[in-house]
């Protein structure tokens, strides 16, 4: 079956817009489907379509030839959209895009890519004001609904759009496993010493542990013996080829709140499970916290926009906040639960609510509670997990 992607019709609109359109996401998230369901709609409009995959050799071998021939060759047809995946490959990619671009033909570029630090090496400044950049993640909650398929799968095998048609819950596995060994072997070979490939293991393996926990640096650096220097690296190629994001604490002006922390969620949890070695079903899982927690920030982090800052929020007496979703400079806490009474909210949402009274509500997401109920003049919002199929953030709230 083929998934109708959230970002379909605002790529398809894109098309108008004179910018290299770039789709960057981890591997085997659908951006080499969204690049074939893309020409099919290039099509429909009688463009005519130049693609390109660069990692078939005839591909790379057609862009070998001199700047000047390949220049020509993909801006002869005006009006024209040229598909190129994989591009990080492409030498001097940044200048080619740049020279399509000026010549005012309507040659529309979509290329894509697999890691941020690729990319940035390839896309120079002089590309400032040309591209539009759009993340690809694994298939979010509404989208995977499509399938008919429960949460509970979702939760345990993840996203990823290739799992769709595997039926055995072994070859799911078997797929997950394939999938992190060709991330530590192609993806960062290059980017780390050999040698220490074994030190960046053992760093995957203690976030997917502790995923969902503020993990301070110096913590993790003590923890797989090496420098913080060389852990602030490996996190960075983490989140730069999109298997784990940061989460920044949120601190405004309180002496005693944590400034400096950070939480880590993996970008799907199949791949998070499939690094401790971890299917079993959710009733049988200690972790369970986590994994809804880890749900609610992937659902949130998909739904960001460059107006949005997504943090946590926890003070040195122990008060905490799962999320703190800041739209236009307001902060709106977020908190996530497993199970709910009909008591008060968490001592630290009311507390957030307290100290930065902008807010005024907040929302608990949790496995069974759904009413609104107003606490010391703060409205609190009690959704359940599967509220987030509809894509209910704070906004939707705000709009009722």
């Amino acid at each position: 079956m083929e998934i109708k992607r959230s970002v379909f019709n605002d790529l398809v609109r894109d098309f108008d817009d004179p910018n290299v359109l770039i789709l960057l996401g981890a591997r085997q998230v659908g951006k080499s489907t969204l690049m074939s369901q893309l020409k099919k709609e290039a099509e429909k409009l009688s463009r005519p379509i130049l693609n390109f995959n660069l990692e078939f050799p005839d591909d790379l071998l057609f862009f070998s030839s001199s700047d000047k021939d390949l220049f020509y060759k993909l801006t002869a047809q005006p009006n024209s959209v040229i598909f190129i995946d994989e591009f990080h490959y492409l030498k001097n990619a940044s200048k080619l895009f740049k020279a399509i671009y000026d010549t005012k033909k309507n040659i529309k570029i979509i290329a894509s890519g697999s890691s941020s630090l690729e990319i940035h090496k390839h896309l120079k400044e002089s590309l400032a004001g040309r591209r539009k950049i759009v993340e690809i993640f694994p298939l979010s909650l509404e989208e995977f609904n499509q399938t008919g398929d429960t949460i509970e799968n979702y939760l345990i095998f993840g996203g990823l759009p290739g799992l769709i048609h595997i039926k055995s819950r072994q070859a799911k596995i078997e797929y997950l496993s394939q999938m992190v060994q060709t991330y530590i072997l192609k993806d960062i070979k290059g980017l780390i010493k050999e040698e220490n490939i074994r030190a960046f293991n053992h760093l995957l393996f203690y976030l997917a542990e502790h995923q969902g926990n503020i993990l301070p640096v110096s913590n993790m650096a003590s923890e797989i013996g090496v420098t913080q220097n060389t852990v602030n690296h490996y996190l960075e190629i983490l989140e730069q080829t999109f298997i784990v994001y940061g989460v920044h604490s949120y601190s405004s002006k309180l002496a005693n709140e944590l400034k400096k922390s950070q939480k880590y969620f993996f970008y799907d949890s199949g791949i998070s499970n499939s690094f401790i070695k971890n299917f079993s079903p959710l009733s049988l899982r200690e972790d369970l916290g986590c994994i809804y927690e880890s749900l609610v920030f992937r659902e949130l982090k998909k739904k960001q926009t460059s107006n949005v800052d997504l943090r946590f929020w926890r003070t040195k007496n122990g008060d905490e906040v799962d999320f703190v979703w800041i739209e236009d400079r307001v902060a709106h806490p977020i908190e996530v639960k497993t199970t709910t009474t009909n008591d008060r909210p968490p001592r630290g949402l009311l507390k957030f609510l307290k100290t930065y009274p902008k807010a005024k509500m907040g929302q608990i997401f949790n496995l069974t509670r759904s009413e609104i109920i107003s606490v010391d003049n703060f409205v609190i919002h009690y959704l359940q997990f599967s509220d987030l199929v509809r894509g209910i953030i704070k906004k939707d709230i705000m709009n009722d």
